[in-house]
Parts: structure tokens; sequence; C-alpha cells
């Protein structure tokens, strides 16, 4: 489809530009991992993030280093970085994948936070000693407090740490997926897939902000808005987007006709959590995600892909986003849904 999709982007609200992972169900909830040293780190959106009319603001990223072999960058090599995400969080997810689909899992290793928030941030609750592995701490917040103890916002997912100092050098997840995709490209796999090839990337960067300020972000939108305005404006706009999307994806397999790209990731991952969080917690639900013929087909055509899938846990998304929420599940029950059998359906849609 041969869309202007700048011209589309320039009617697109993007004064909401800030990029992390954004869950919090945590309030008035007690956990029983050690306390943090990070006393100022920010542990709820209401700190900073809630504007005086309702609506939600994300915070922007605080560490946005590059990575490449220029004055003032990180240099690419091989076991220098550690990638902290969390199966709950769409945009640590979003680099997980490409890490994968590129074969940089022996470049860059990955620890795991837990799947809900506790009431000082992500933990390394999953560990058996409660500790990442590799970087020995308990917490994320006294990675952030390490590497900037004058930091008072979230910590947040995906972070790239840097083994050699400990200190995060990149949680800016809206440029993450580029960089590996260039920068750490001399260590990419023989046959890994152009994710981001050059004559594209005018209209993969259009479509991605498109994207991102409309569905991805926009669910949080309407799932932290604090007025009856803020979620009505969230839950249009999100909704107007997703039925574009529902038609381009009538007539080509991927975004971009029928080569995966960098936008296929980032719309994938909340399409993931559609029905499972966004639907029922975040009361966008118009459509659920299998009532969008398109939507769903091209949805489970990659959760089949193993670089997709294999980081797609349901159980994980529905524990991030149904419990320790007070108000909306008092009993903190999760529900059993989906039949993960309904993703492995075959993409049947058929193209001239």
């Amino acid at each position: 489809m041969a869309e202007d999709l700048k011209a589309i982007l320039a009617q697109v609200n993007t004064d909401d530009s800030g990029v992390s992972c954004s869950i919090d169900f945590s309030r008035g909830q007690k956990s029983s991992a050690p306390e943090s040293d990070s006393k100022q780190i920010a542990f709820s959106e209401d700190a900073h993030e809630i504007t005086a009319d309702g609506h939600f603001q994300r915070q922007a990223n605080r560490f946005t280093g590059r990575f490449g072999d220029q004055p003032g960058e990180f240099p690419v090599e091989a076991g220098r970085y550690r990638l902290i995400w969390s199966q709950t969080c769409p945009w640590s997810q979003r680099a997980v994948i490409a890490r994968a689909l590129l074969g940089l899992e022996d470049v860059i290793s990955v620890g795991e936070v837990g799947p809900t928030r506790s009431d000082h941030g992500w933990t390394f609750a999953k560990s058996l000693t409660g500790l990442d592995p590799v970087l020995v701490v308990a917490d994320l917040p006294t990675i952030y407090q390490r590497s900037d103890p004058s930091y008072t916002g979230r910590a947040t997912v995906p972070a790239v740490v840097d083994l050699t100092t400990g200190k995060v050098v990149n949680n800016d997840y809206f440029t993450l997926t580029n960089q590996l995709e260039v920068a750490f490209k001399p260590l990419q796999k023989a046959d890994a897939p152009d994710l981001y090839p050059e004559e594209l990337r005018a209209d993969i960067d259009a479509l991605n902000d498109i994207i991102f300020h409309e569905v991805n972000n926009g669910v949080y939108k309407a799932g932290f808005a604090q007025s009856q305005v803020a979620y009505e404006e969230a839950y249009d706009v999100l909704f107007k987007r997703l039925d574009w999307l529902e038609e381009r994806l009538g007539h080509q397999r991927y975004l971009f006709g029928d080569q995966l790209t960098d936008s296929d990731i980032r719309l994938y991952v909340t399409l993931a959590r559609f029905d499972v969080a966004y639907y029922p917690v975040f009361h966008t639900n118009r459509n659920l995600l299998r009532d969008f013929p398109n939507l769903w087909a091209y949805a489970r055509g990659l959760y089949q892909k193993p670089e997709f899938g294999d980081s797609t846990n349901f159980t994980g998304i529905k524990q991030g986003y149904q419990l320790l929420n007070e108000v909306a599940n008092p009993y903190n029950i999760l529900t059993v849904g989906p039949d993960e059998k309904d993703w492995l359906v075959p993409d049947q849609r058929q193209f001239n």
C-alpha cells in the first residue's frame, strides 16, 4: 500500500514521546524482597506522569547512550552488555525478539526481573537467590541509582547494563532495536534478516512513530487515564488506528509487504498482550484482537516464529497486569485463558 506515512504521522499527536515500560499495579502492596537502597527512585507513575487534567504522560528516558565506534559511543563488543527485561513489558520484549532474530544471544546476555513490580520497583525475584547472577543485585532501582545518583524517575526495563562498570548505558527502548540492527551488525549471525533496510528506514521510522503514539502507548494512555475525557480520547485514537492496521494487513503479509521489519516487532508486542491485559484491565474493550481477522492472523503468524513465541509468556503477562491490582482485582484472581492452542492456528491470509 503506497500510503504517505510521513503525512499520516503529521496528523498524530506526539506530545507523549517518552519511552519506558510502565506497569504499576503495586500501590498498597508489600513485597518480601529486600528493601532497595534507592530511596529517591520513583516507584509509581503517579509521582511524575499524570497531568493536572488526568492524562498519562510517559516519562522520558534518562540513558540514551549510542553504540558504535565514534567518539562518545559505547563500543560494540561481545560479552560486554547485559539486557534486563521482563515477560510483562512489551518494550523490553521487543529487544529480546530482535536479539534472537539477529543471532545475538551469545553477544548480549539477558537478565530477567519478575513479572510483577514490587512496592519498590522491578526485582530479580525469579532468581533462586533473589539476585541477578551476573550483576549480583536484588532490584533494578539499585542499578539505576548506581548509574546516576541524582536520578528520580522510575527504574524501567529494558535496561542495557555495561558489565565493565555495572551501570545502565541505555534504557531508550525506542531506539534500542535499531541499534541492535545497525551498530551490532558485525556480530550478527551470517543469515540475520535485515530488519531495518536503508531504503525503508524513513518509512519504518514514520510508521513506528504512528504505532508507538497511537497503539503501543495508546493502550497505556487509556489504561492510566484519570479522567473520562482522557480515557475516551485515547480509546478512540487507539481503535481508529487498529482499524487502519487491519486494513493494511488485509493486503500484505507484514507491515512492509513480504519483508519482516522492525515495525512488525513493535506492533506484535502490543497485539500479544491485547486480549489478556489491555482489553480487560485497561478497558480498551471495543474489540478483542481475535475480532480483527487480519490482525489476529498476522499476530498468530508471528507468534509461531520461535523468536517471537519463545519470549511470549501469557502467564507472566497476565500476572503483571492482573495481579497486585487492589481496586480491580482485590482477591488476586488470575484468569485461566487464553487457550494457547488458538495461537497455533496457521495464518491463512491470501494475497494476489
